[in-house]
């Protein structure tokens, strides 16, 4: 019996929402995804900490916050520990788009999700693999594989297939990328052919995007009228997925003389900006094929950069002289350095904004690009200040309460323990001489070796913990010294650059005031989203022909008008589940397996049809084996038990219809030509033909052969010699049974 596939989104059914689902194929659950939004959304983790006992494996697509960003509380807080997988660069990436997230919110805000140890707990868990690499799944998984298949938008990107051992596949493709880009090529989608499901997104169904050329003509303009004029530009971008292709267009920019952009400075501001490009170069095996090629012949790096500076906070950035170009993370304008600068910059008409991706709702970055024109609006400000005086006193107080609570519980354990195993049996007399102290049942006719001292001796044992003895802090207080003890101490710390100084080594606060930003500069958006178009995604559906789509992650016009044009296109069922909605994706649920008789096998007549596969036509009546009254049936009923442990004996069989008996049947014709290759054979052929409008002419543009929208392929024209001789070499490519 085939696999029982059910499916629920527990985010990403909605518009713009990050991505995370769960797959069952028969007992085995898969988490597809476990992203995070902006806004930290608590009713998310809720939903999936309920149903995470139940999470068998974890796949990750990409190393952005909209693909993995609650993986850090799913391990920190909620204890997850099933394996989780994911492409080398995923890995890597993913890293450092954590810890620029965490540290971009912890620079101006409590970070109360997850910690910088639940991040490098999360990535430990992770099973790095490579593409096509076949990984098959253990405990309830047995008979399940895995792999990755090259998906673009990002380094590293993947789309998942899951394949069940003698059952059709499942794949599960979001925000892929077809295009080859400058330092990835398209996703492979083209190469899986009728998968049983295939789960996507509808993100970009009604999206029309701008020419390539275009785009980068539009952004080279826009920088080079900005620097002129005597302003800068702030680009708005991730921390280790797209940027990647910003920089390398940037510095080739920056390099040709005739744009005149070298002039001006260029630099990423990022917490994590140098140790992404660091990685960068040590993955050009898995960029585009053009890269590789030239890497391995003239052995130039294409991330090794000659112009781009790396800065890590704004003193690094205000020491580059104007006019420069930035690129800041993240693309939202909810936090990070592009936050900081979007308020400093937008206040001078000289300066410009790019925006160069479509964030979530409700974020910076999406009100400003839904509102070109708006000029002024209020914001939220958040910062940390320096605890001083009174607050700064109370801070060290709490502090000192805490450690002197938590040295006197430690004291109090290491009390209760009695470590003395040297001791045990021995009491102190009253002469402070220390007497063995016979137990019951110890006494030997041998005489004891072992010594007693024998001279009065106290040892006052000393208490402490893993580092040495307790020290305690009251000895240690400028406080409760003597005035004229405190005459004698001159403590001074003094700091060259204040900003050089770790938050978590200055206390610290954080404060929040609603400020009016009036929006002066120019604002744009320029789309470097890296993802496939409507148009382009339909024409990927249609070619892979699945048989179920579940649609996800779209507006409910887009994912309507999505479902239709497939039903019209592949005829497959498509489900567009709502949130926490379970959809029943299987196959089928009565099938059952059949044994060919001997005499049947020896029959066929197998003909090539298609790439490596054969096929052959077969008239048989099936029959059961007869069964005995313990609770079987009998050959009359024509029911079969299925059973997983099922022998061979208690299969049924197909057996050969022999001679006249068969019946008679129109010629099937089996096979998928394209009329781009007839063309080929007729040219072998030595007959001439044209396209024109999609129609292939032949014999001086009488004879047309056209696709019809069943996949085969019709001759029309008037009959002579030349129609028969086509005929005859369109029947050859196909299997006719």
């Amino acid at each position: 019996m085939t696999s029982i596939v059910k499916f629920e989104g527990i985010w990403g059914v909605g518009e713009e929402t990050p991505h995370c689902y769960l797959l069952t194929v028969d007992d085995f659950t898969f988490l597809l995804d476990c992203g995070w939004d902006e806004k930290f959304d608590k009713s998310y983790v809720d939903r999936l900490a309920r149903v995470l006992p139940r999470v068998d494996c974890v796949l990750i697509s990409y190393p952005d916050p909209l693909h993995m960003g609650a993986l850090p509380y799913l391990v920190g807080r909620c204890q997850l520990s099933c394996p989780i997988y994911a492409t080398i660069p995923v890995f890597k990436m993913g890293q450092m788009f954590m810890y620029d997230w965490f540290q971009s919110h912890h620079n101006y805000d409590l970070v109360e999700h997850f910690t910088l140890d639940d991040v490098d707990s999360a990535f430990e868990l992770i099973t790095q693999i490579k593409y096509n690499q076949s990984i098959p799944m253990r405990g309830k998984g047995i008979g399940l594989n895995i792999s990755a298949q090259p998906a673009g938008h990002m380094i590293g990107g993947s789309i998942w297939r899951i394949l069940k051992d003698g059952e059709g596949d499942i794949v599960y493709a979001v925000d892929f990328n077809h295009k080859k880009e400058r330092h990835l090529g398209g996703c492979e989608l083209d190469k899986i052919s009728r998968p049983s499901l295939l789960i996507t997104d509808a993100f970009n169904a009604s999206y029309r995007q701008e020419r390539r050329r275009h785009r980068d003509e539009k952004l080279v303009a826009q920088l080079q009228e900005t620097c002129r004029n005597g302003g800068n530009v702030l680009i708005a971008t991730d921390t280790g997925g797209r940027v990647l292709e910003m920089t390398h267009m940037l510095e080739q920019m920056w390099s040709t003389r005739e744009s005149g952009l070298a002039a001006y400075s260029l630099c990423i501001l990022s917490n994590t900006g140098y140790h992404v490009i660091h990685f960068a170069k040590q993955m050009i095996e898995w960029m585009s094929e053009k890269l590789t090629k030239a890497f391995d012949s003239l052995r130039t790096n294409p991330f090794s950069f000659k112009h781009l500076k790396f800065c890590h906070n704004l003193t690094d950035l205000n020491r580059l002289p104007s006019p420069k170009v930035v690129l800041a993370s993240f693309p939202d304008l909810e936090c990070g350095y592009a936050r900081e600068l979007f308020v400093q910059w937008a206040t001078n008409p000289k300066n410009t904004i790019i925006l160069t991706s479509r964030t979530g709702p409700d974020t910076l970055a999406r009100r400003l690009i839904e509102n070109p024109h708006i000029r002024t609006f209020k914001l939220l400000e958040k910062r940390r200040m320096k605890l001083e005086g009174p607050e700064l006193d109370e801070h060290y107080r709490q502090k000192r309460e805490e450690e002197e609570q938590h040295q006197r519980i430690k004291m109090e354990e290491v009390e209760s323990s009695s470590d003395s195993e040297g001791e045990e049996g021995l009491e102190a007399g009253k002469h402070d001489i220390i007497v063995l102290h016979e137990k019951a049942g110890t006494q030997s006719m041998f005489r004891s070796r072992k010594h007693h001292p024998m001279f009065p001796y106290h040892e006052d044992k000393v208490r402490g913990d893993d580092y040495g003895e307790f020290i305690n802090l009251e000895d240690f207080d400028i406080g409760s010294m003597k005035e004229e003890n405190k005459e004698n101490i001159d403590i001074q710390i003094t700091y060259e650059d204040e900003d050089i100084m770790d938050i978590e080594e200055v206390p610290s606060k954080c404060v929040a005031q609603t400020v009016t930003v009036r929006v002066a500069a120019q604002v744009l958006f320029i789309d470097f989203e890296g993802r496939s178009d409507g148009e382009s995604i339909r024409k990927i559906v249609e070619a892979m022909h699945p048989l179920r789509v579940i649609l996800v992650r779209g507006s409910q016009t887009d994912l309507q008008a999505f479902a239709d044009n497939i039903r019209t296109m592949t005829r497959a069922k498509v489900f567009t589940p709502a949130l926490g909605q379970v959809v029943n994706a299987s196959m089928e649920s009565h099938i059952y397996q059949i044994k060919l008789s001997e005499s049947l096998v020896s029959s066929l007549m197998l003909m090539p049809a298609g790439r490596d596969m054969e096929v052959a036509w077969v008239d048989g009546y099936v029959s059961y084996p007869t069964e005995n009254i313990n609770g079987m049936i009998e050959e009359a009923d024509r029911q079969v038990i299925a059973s997983e442990n099922q022998r061979d004996g208690d299969m049924a069989v197909l057996n050969l219809i022999h001679g006249e008996q068969a019946p008679s049947h129109s010629p099937v014709f089996i096979n998928d030509i394209r009329l781009s290759e007839f063309k080929q054979v007729l040219s072998r052929a030595g007959i001439s033909s044209e396209f024109n409008a999609g129609i292939l002419w032949c014999a001086n543009g009488t004879l047309a052969l056209k696709k019809q929208d069943s996949g085969s392929i019709s001759l029309e024209g008037p009959l002579s010699s030349d129609y028969y001789e086509i005929r005859e070499l369109l029947y050859s490519q196909y299997a006719i049974l």
